[in-house]
């Protein structure tokens, strides 16, 4: 363990109340808790863990297995499969638990957990908690029936704890803590520990190409307008739109945060800026993340998908985005601009297809190129390398010849280095696909891989191409926006035809993208062909093609490729391509005359010319390449920080660099000082990706620096118990009231006070509403419910729904199933509606209602809804704390709610019709619709009229003044007693 793991727990252990613990991200939390919970005995009482994640439980079981000094009782997990007596058990038993706040809550307020065998709490990811959630409701509970457990609350998110105001303080409210722990990296005992002993670390800044720069300048701007555009609707903190905030995925919730209570008054145009500015995050983090081609591919997508409101794609300098990522992978060149004039090896064959696509060209688009011109275009393969890879590879390289160089100078003496030669090369990458990638890099070389990313790119072209042929043979009328169908004008300003140098550029795309499909369906006419390989002009273009996109990748031109709609449908941002074999077979049309003799071609080049022009490109690299150590990719994504424990490495590249991986990093050196460890950075030089991993730095000490000023000036009430948040609240004006009416009630004669009682359904502890209704006061019976979400009294019922679930209940039709059964069972059917307290008290902005009912209109279903079921009353809540206050409106005067009838309601019977019971068997619900029809009959008088007679045939048969007694008035009863004997009209 580290020295400042155990200065933590000697401070958490000085308070017997416990303490809320913010440490840096990256300082191994996991082993922190596990080191704690070596220290709990059973004697003590039951452990419990709440909110702990599922990789957060499965490093705390690793750290504790691994101590040198294993607690034979490891944790296990309570959940809902296992029945209430054995819970129960367990929570005698003294052991260590995970268990979910939901289920812990529920056997809390059903007496199942004896709360005096609680020795306290763990409660991990303190910054997701707030007043209202289930851990706090939770500790309020078990504080006030067992004050002396404690109560340890960790985070590792610095800035979630910054993020609303004087957040660290309201979570230590809730929790009942008064201690707050601080322990930033720079703090004396961390950085003191931690550097003690540091790794070798090499620094290697790689610069970007050309195009890559270019792209990063554009969206930059791009991002950099849009945040003006933001500006400009004075409704957002100005500090806070900066490009450097909007590189992290928190300036989303910081964006929406401040726009969610106006949510419904903004515009169209600033509701797409909030989508727009994350879409250009991203974009700006899989530029130095994916190569060229998948690039591309994930750029065509948002080209088929993002909407055509979409403020982002019109600006000025997107268009450029658009254009370096075509030129990163592929570049065309018009047979007429003179450009490939000089190679003369292929002139008859670019001729020949050059007469194929003026066919296909005039068909498409008429005489939009002039007569004796020739409008072709011929696909020139970039396929540009990630720089990343060729570093990697040289720094693969240069640890492997250390390593031959220690073995030498080791060979007479001593065993000084055994343990760090291990032979173990980390390499730390963002997702699963890059790891995957880098491995085929190593594997097969960065020809190869580009080569099937492109291949399989262009694959993808051919399948969506068929799709689209297929639905325009259903349905000749486009029925999709036609801006995204591959012909619109570029926004790039080029004065020659755009809609046709689209429709060429699509063109030579299908084409090579078709060979290549067909060619692969008939591999074994492509072995057959290989005496052609070199045996004429063709082959020896496709070659020198080949050799000229790979040298002379500077001199790339061409024209904006305006992407497919249908291509993008289907495509993702973690995508495999694949690259296409040669120049000429790309331009080969899939209807000529020479198909047979294209493909076996252009099979055999790429088995024979296009390897041996990648063994002669990167000989140095791969066909004399070196040995090189053993190489273990890791995911970041995947949040395994036990890693460097698991495989103890030598060497760790970093190849895309974070800062929680970097601390990880140091406090492995930290517990292994005599092992060696060598670090390597790669960032690309001047990119966001080095200013991204300073800002993280420099936000995390801002947050601390943040919270350590909060600290300063906390209110904590060194007294505070549970009746600190007011749970007995609604007492406090009755005593009031009481001490003013002293000479009144008989010497101030206090009044025996009822328990109010809430039947609440399980499902709703999904939710903080049982929580503040606690807090009000309230005593929470938890049960299962067929009907409703909450019961008040023997007549009231209401449903819950929050405005999402609203939207997905009319959407399924769920709502009006449950409004039925409502109204059914109970006299006084209530719909809820509740909405959020920090978003707008609104569906939608005055301007957006309709006069007509629409059926996508939720204001013409609430009506339709309140038609159909004029009984059913709907609420409105602004938050939670007003649904709590209206909950104890409308149960004044009224009955407690009867738990074990309320659990029956709806619940079909087996044993039969039970007399006085109220399932669904009871009643006639056919011969109640048609009481509820006849005449006379009204919703205030329909129920006495079912108490007073049996069936309709005793109810046809009683007089007018019984029927008067019955339904409240004689007008009524004598327009019933009309329509019963009306005499049928006969026809003569």
């Amino acid at each position: 363990m580290v020295q400042f793991h155990e200065h933590i727990i000697t401070e958490l252990l000085e308070d017997s109340n416990g303490g809320l613990v913010v440490l840096s991200s990256g300082l191994c939390l996991p082993k922190l808790i596990s080191s704690l919970l070596l220290l709990h005995h059973p004697s003590q009482g039951s452990l419990l863990l709440l909110s702990s994640s599922p990789s957060q439980k499965q490093l705390i079981l690793y750290h504790l297995d691994a101590n040198p000094n294993p607690n034979p009782n490891l944790p296990s997990e309570i959940t809902a499969d296992l029945p209430a007596h054995h819970r129960h058990s367990l929570y005698t038993s003294g052991s260590v638990f995970f268990i979910t706040s939901r289920i812990l809550i529920v056997d809390l307020l059903t007496s199942r957990v004896p709360t005096s065998g609680i020795a306290g709490l763990i409660i991990l990811n303190a910054h997701s908690l707030s007043e209202t959630c289930t851990e706090a409701f939770i500790v309020r509970i078990i504080r006030s029936l067992n004050p002396a457990a404690y109560v340890r609350a960790f985070s590792d998110k610095p800035h979630a704890m910054v993020s609303g105001f004087a957040k660290a303080e309201r979570i230590m409210k809730c929790l009942f803590l008064r201690r707050l722990h601080l322990w930033p990296r720079f703090q004396v005992h961390v950085s003191q520990e931690l550097e003690s002993c540091p790794p070798v670390v090499v620094d290697i800044r790689v610069p970007m190409t050309a195009h890559m720069q270019g792209i990063q300048k554009a969206i930059v701007e791009v991002m950099d307008a849009c945040l003006k555009e933001m500006r400009k609707t004075n409704k957002v903190d100005v500090d806070d739109l900066t490009v450097e905030n909007g590189l992290f995925k928190s300036f989303d919730e910081i964006v929406r945060r401040q726009l969610d209570p106006i949510w419904h008054t903004l515009g169209k145009k600033t509701k797409q800026l909030v989508s727009d500015l994350k879409t250009l995050r991203k974009l700006l983090d899989y530029l130095v993340r994916y190569d060229a081609v998948s690039y591309l591919k994930y750029l065509d997508s948002l080209r088929a998908s993002e909407n055509i409101r979409s403020v982002w794609i019109f600006a000025e300098s997107s268009y450029k985005i658009f254009e370096y990522a075509k030129k990163r992978v592929y570049h065309f060149v018009r047979l007429d601009g003179g450009k490939l004039g000089g190679q003369n090896k292929s002139v008859t064959n670019k001729k020949r297809k050059l007469n194929n696509l003026n066919n296909n060209k005039n068909e498409a688009n008429g005489d939009s190129v002039p007569a004796g011109t020739n409008g072709g275009v011929v696909l020139e393969e970039v396929l540009e390398e990630s720089p990343k890879w060729k570093m990697l590879r040289e720094v693969l390289e240069e640890i492997e010849e250390e390593r031959e160089k220690q073995a030498s100078s080791r060979e007479d003496a001593s065993a000084e280095g055994d343990e760090d030669d291990s032979g173990i090369v980390l390499v730390a990458c963002k997702d699963e696909h890059s790891c995957m990638q880098l491995e085929d890099f190593i594997k097969s070389g960065p020809q190869k891989v580009m080569r099937e990313e492109w291949e399989k790119y262009l694959l993808s072209k051919v399948e969506l191409q068929g799709l689209q042929t297929r639905k325009k043979n259903k349905a000749k009328e486009p029925k999709g926006f036609g801006i995204l169908n591959g012909e619109v004008p570029s926004t790039s300003g080029l004065n020659t035809e755009p809609s046709s140098i689209s429709k060429l550029e699509h063109d030579a795309l299908m084409a090579a993208a078709s060979v290549i499909s067909l060619a692969k369906k008939d591999t074994a006419v492509c072995d057959n062909s290989q005496p052609h390989i070199g045996s004429g002009g063709r082959g020896k273009g496709r070659g020198k093609g080949r050799n000229i996109k790979i040298t002379g990748k500077a001199q790339v031109s061409g024209h904006k490729v305006n992407g497919n709609s249908e291509q993008g449908r289907n495509d993702k941002s973690e995508v495999f391509g694949s690259e296409n074999d040669s120049q000429g077979k790309e331009i080969d049309p899939v209807g000529s005359g020479d198909f047979n003799e294209n493909k076996d071609k252009g099979a055999s080049v790429d088995k024979g010319v296009l390897q041996k022009h990648c063994q002669e490109t990167d000989a140095p690299s791969f066909s004399n390449a070196k040995q090189l150590p053993l190489v273990h990719f890791y995911a970041l994504e995947s949040e395994k920080s036990n890693i460097l424990d698991v495989l103890k490495p030598s060497v760790v590249i970093v190849y895309h660099p974070d800062m929680t991986f970097v601390r990880e990093i140091e406090i492995y050196k930290t517990e292994n000082p005599s092992k060696k460890l060598k670090v390597y950075f790669l960032f690309y030089e001047d990119s966001t990706e080095v200013q991204k991993f300073e800002a993280s730095i420099r936000r995390e000490n801002g947050a601390f620096e943040s919270l350590i000023r909060q600290k300063s000036l906390m209110m904590i009430p060194v007294d505070q118990d549970v009746r600190g948040l007011g749970l007995n609240s609604s007492i406090e004006p009755q005593a009031i009231t009481s001490q003013n009416s002293i000479t009144r009630k008989a010497g101030g004669r206090k009044e025996v006070e009822k328990e109010i009682q809430v039947i609440v359904d399980m499902r709703e502890f999904m939710s903080s509403l049982p929580n503040v209704l606690h807090q009000k006061g309230m005593r929470i019976i938890p049960v299962t419910l067929e009907v409703g979400d909450y019961i008040l009294s023997p007549l009231i019922c209401i449903e819950r729904k929050s405005i999402q679930d609203l939207f997905g209940s009319f959407a399924s039709g769920r709502l009006y199933h449950q409004v039925e059964t409502m109204v059914r069972y109970y006299r006084i059917p209530v719909l809820l509606i509740e909405f959020s307290q920090d978003k707008s008290f609104s569906f939608q902005s005055a301007s957006e209602i309709g006069d007509d009912v629409t059926p996508n209109s939720i204001i013409s279903k609430l009506s339709l809804l309140v038609l159909h079921f004029p009984r059913l009353r709907i609420v409105w809540s602004r938050s939670l704390h007003a649904t709590a206050e209206i909950f104890a409106s409308l149960k004044a005067n009224q009955d407690e709610p009867d738990e074990a009838k309320a659990i029956r309601v709806g619940v079909p019977s087996e044993e039969g019709i039970v007399e006085n019971d109220v399932r669904a068997e009871n009643y006639n619900t056919s011969a109640v619709e048609l009481l509820r029809r006849l005449p006379g009959v009204t919703d205030s008088n329909y129920r006495a009229i079912m108490d007073g007679c049996k069936s309709l045939a005793e109810l046809a048969l009683l007089p007018v003044e019984k029927l008067a007694e019955l339904m409240g008035g004689h007008k009524a009863a004598r327009t019933l007693r009309e329509f019963l004997d009306a005499k049928y009209p006969t026809l003569l």
